[in-house]
C-alpha cells in the first residue's frame, strides 16, 4: 500500500541517470491481463532504457497478482532503484522519463483517497477502519457494557412501575454515555496512530450525534461525512458507502478551495491564479495548496542553481544568477516542489470547477 512515507521517498529521490515512471491501469472491467500487458508493451515502445523496460515487463509477468485496479512503477536500475505500488484505485495509463520520479498522479490519489478513518458506532461500541487508496481495513474495535432493557411487567403498583421505568431509562442513558465516551477515547488514539486526515462516521443519527458531541474539537474539524449503516454491515458494504460519501465530500471540499482561491486572488490576498504567478509563489515557498486541472502540462525552464521554475526564456536567473535548462513539464516540477515544502496538491477532475479559472492557481500561506 502506498503511504505518505513512500511519496516522500519518491520526492527526495533524484537520479543521476534517467528514471522511468510507469502508470498502468489493470482494471478487470477494461480487459484481461494479456490485454493490459499488450497495451503496456505498446506504451514502452521507443523508451531507450532497455534494462528498466525489461524489469517492468518481468514484474507484470511474474510478480503482480492482478487483484488491483492499477500499478505505479518507478525504475532506475542503473542506480539500483525499483519501486512498484499496486493500487485499488484507477490511474490513467502513461509513461514518463526524467531525473525525478513522476509523482503528480500519486499526489492526486493520496489527496482524494488517502488518510480516511471510518467509524461505525452504536450504543455499545465502535468498529474502526482505515480507508486508504480504495482499500478498507478493519483495524480494531471496542465494546462497552451491554445495554440491558427491562422487560415489561404487570406489577400492581403503578407508582412503582413508573419509578422503575425512570431508573431503567437513567441506567440506559448513563451506560450508553459511558460506552460512547470509551469508543471516542479509543477512536482518537486510532486516528492519531494512523495519521488520519479525514473522518467518516456511520450509524443511526442519534448514535452519530452522541459520538460527535464527545469528540475533541480538533478531530471534529476533520469529519467530512456521516451516513446510516448497521454495525453488522459487511466490509464490501462499508467500502461502497465510504467511497460514495468520501467522493461527495471531496468534491465539496474542492469547490470550497477553488472559491477561496478565486476570492483571494481577486482581493490580492491569500490566493493566486495563472501559471507564471503560481510558479513565483512556489519559488518563495508561499504555496499552501496548489490547485490544477487534471492532465495540465506546460513546458518551462529551471535554474540549475536555485531550481527556480519559469515559463520565460531568461539568460540568467534573477535570483541567483544561474543558467537555465529546459523542462518538458514545469507543472510537474511545481507539484514536486510544493509537496517537498510540506504543501498540498489538489488535482481537479470536475469540468465545472475547472472552467472557473485558467488551469492552475494556489492558496497561499501568506
Amino acid at each position: 500500500m502506498l503511504t505518505d512515507h513512500d511519496l516522500h521517498e519518491l520526492l527526495s529521490y533524484q537520479a543521476k541517470t534517467p528514471i522511468l515512471s510507469v502508470f498502468q491501469s489493470t482494471d478487470p472491467a477494461e480487459g484481461s491481463a494479456d490485454g493490459h500487458k499488450l497495451r503496456l508493451r505498446s506504451m514502452l515502445k521507443g523508451i531507450n532504457l532497455p534494462d528498466d523496460v525489461s524489469a517492468i515487463l518481468r514484474y507484470f509477468d511474474h510478480e503482480y497478482n492482478w487483484s488491483g485496479r492499477s500499478v505505479a512503477i518507478f525504475s532506475c536500475l542503473a542506480e539500483g532503484f525499483f519501486r512498484a505500488y499496486p493500487l485499488q484505485v484507477e490511474l490513467r495509463s502513461r509513461v514518463r522519463v526524467g531525473e525525478h520520479p513522476y509523482v503528480k498522479p500519486l499526489a492526486d490519489i493520496l489527496d482524494a483517497y488517502g488518510g480516511y478513518g471510518v467509524v461505525l458506532v452504536d450504543k455499545q461500541g465502535a468498529r474502526l477502519f482505515n480507508f486508504h487508496l480504495g482499500e478498507l481495513r478493519e483495524q480494531d474495535g471496542v465494546m462497552g457494557e451491554a445495554i440491558r432493557h427491562a422487560k415489561r411487567g404487570s406489577g400492581s403498583q403503578a407508582g412503582g412501575r413508573r419509578a422503575g421505568g425512570a431508573n431503567q431509562s437513567d441506567y440506559v442513558e448513563e451506560q450508553t454515555d459511558r460506552n460512547i465516551k470509551e469508543a471516542v477515547d479509543f477512536a482518537t488514539q486510532f486516528f492519531a496512530e494512523n495519521n488520519v486526515r479525514r473522518i467518516l462516521i456511520g450509524g443511526t443519527d442519534d448514535n452519530v450525534a452522541a459520538f460527535r458531541s464527545h469528540l475533541p474539537k480538533a478531530w471534529q474539524s476533520l469529519i467530512v461525512g456521516t451516513y446510516a449503516v448497521s454495525m453488522m454491515a459487511t466490509d464490501p458494504e462499508i467500502l461502497e458507502r465510504a467511497m460514495k460519501v468520501g467522493e461527495a465530500a471531496e468534491l465539496q471540499r474542492e469547490k470550497q478551495l477553488v472559491e477561496a482561491m478565486i476570492t483571494g486572488a481577486a482581493k490580492g490576498r491569500g490566493g493566486i491564479l495563472k501559471l507564471e504567478d503560481t510558479l513565483e509563489a512556489v519559488r518563495s515557498g508561499r504555496v499552501q495548496t496548489l490547485i490544477l486541472r487534471d492532465g495540465y502540462r506546460a513546458p518551462g525552464y529551471q535554474c540549475q542553481g536555485c531550481e527556480y521554475v519559469t515559463t520565460e526564456q531568461l539568460e540568467k536567473c534573477p535570483f541567483c544568477g544561474g543558467t537555465f535548462r529546459e523542462l518538458p513539464d514545469a507543472v510537474e516540477e511545481a507539484v514536486r516542489q510544493v509537496l517537498a515544502q510540506g504543501g498540498d496538491v489538489e488535482v481537479l477532475h470536475d469540468e465545472q470547477l475547472i472552467s472557473s479559472f485558467e488551469d492552475i492557481g494556489a492558496l497561499l500561506r501568506y
